[in-house]
């Protein structure tokens, strides 16, 4: 009887031999010496069990014609969409992250007060600045940043080194983004000091903060924030976040309750940022990046070009 360590090394050969050295199922049947039914089972078993991974690399829409095309649906008062055909996932972050990087170095002034969400999007941004040669600068979170469980939101990291690029000192909000109960984080907000992070906050002159999404994976949902049925509610009513605050396709609250224990900048106060970056780099966002820029939380994009294209496309309502 054949172990599974056999199929495997069974469905490995002939995956190779099909997919790699292009050798048709009847070539691969008379080399291995079994049937041709056998082989096909075989490839069957090479991508179910991920031996064999099949992407599609659908055309991407050229980046002139997305940025035309972006503008007139979104009316943004900028729009980056930064090339990224055949970029990896690590490579596509990273060619984002510069962008973005690049872009605000071009926009800072003296005395800016920056605000900055947190994950793996807005670290890359970070490691991508160089020093600027600017003078009193502030650098504040703009969102609770303490996580429940082990898992990194990198809220730390990013902080300090946009801080360190822009030779000050980060001004934390260290606390955790949602709380359990509206009642503690109401008092909490009282605190003199947290009050004036949040207001710091409230001032920037530079926003620059990602979408989170609903799905499993989502960063919120892995830091031990919500319940199994607020979860469960947020994934059938939300396209996803904006810091922490979740939003339908049209950019509206879809929960008062989470809003109301949520800490961080309003929605209605990012609309007024001068510059209200949003940096996305997963066509997994889209959904969000829509809600976001359409409700006006966001006035500046940057986009990878596989994700635009996406978003020229999106449709909420089909």
């Amino acid at each position: 009887m054949e172990t599974d360590d056999q199929k495997t090394a069974d469905s490995l050969k002939a995956a190779t031999l099909y997919y790699q050295n292009n050798w048709s199922q009847g070539e691969i049947a008379t080399e291995m010496n079994i049937s041709r039914a056998t082989v096909s089972r075989l490839l069957q078993y090479a991508r179910k069990t991920g031996l064999v991974k099949i992407e599609i690399a659908a055309p991407m829409t050229p980046v002139a014609t997305l940025t035309a095309q972006l503008q007139e649906k979104y009316q943004l008062t900028h729009l980056l969409v930064v090339p990224t055909q055949g970029a990896g996932t690590p490579d596509l972050l990273s060619r984002v992250g510069k962008a973005a990087a690049e872009y605000i170095e071009s926009i800072v002034t003296t005395d800016d007060i920056i605000g900055l969400g947190w994950g793996k999007t807005i670290h890359q941004v970070a490691n991508h600045l160089d020093p600027k040669d600017v003078s009193g600068i502030t650098v504040v979170q703009m969102k609770g940043s303490v996580a429940n469980t082990q898992s990194n939101n990198f809220a730390f990291e990013s902080v300090n080194t946009f801080a360190n690029a822009f030779h000050t000192l980060p001004q934390y909000l260290p606390l955790p983004v949602i709380f359990d109960h509206q009642q503690t984080k109401e008092l909490v907000e009282q605190d003199t000091h947290i009050k004036h992070i949040i207001e710091l906050g409230k001032k920037a002159d530079i926003a620059v903060f990602t979408v989170g999404t609903v799905r499993d994976s989502a960063l919120l949902f892995k830091l031990g924030y919500f319940t199994q049925a607020e979860q469960a509610y947020l994934q059938d009513h939300a396209v996803g976040d904006v810091f922490s605050r979740f939003i339908n396709a049209q950019g509206q609250l879809v929960d008062t309750n989470i809003d109301q224990r949520t800490i961080g900048i309003p929605l209605d106060a990012l609309a007024n940022i001068p510059h209200s970056v949003l940096v996305a780099a997963n066509p997994a966002k889209v959904p969000a990046v829509h809600g976001a820029v359409t409700a006006g939380y966001a006035n500046t994009l940057i986009i990878d070009q596989g994700s635009a294209t996406q978003l020229l496309n999106y449709d909420p309502v089909h």
